[in-house]
């Protein structure tokens, strides 16, 4: 289950990537793979882009 304090790096370690990378690259996130983007959590890159960290949270462990 990915939670708000996951790194980027992490989200993308667990076996919820796929769906995670589907679920933020929808919400505008393109950026998942750049080196900054590994380092920040989940909730610093919601806030860096605008989104609900909670609402993208819903999607990704629905």
């Amino acid at each position: 289950m990915v939670n708000k304090d996951m790194l980027i790096a992490e989200i993308l370690e667990t076996p919820d990537a796929e769906k995670a990378v589907e679920v933020l690259t929808n919400a505008g996130m393109h950026c998942l793979g750049c080196p900054s983007a590994q380092m920040e959590t989940l909730e610093e890159a919601c806030s860096v882009h605008g989104l609900n960290v909670d609402s993208i949270l819903e999607e990704i462990n629905k």
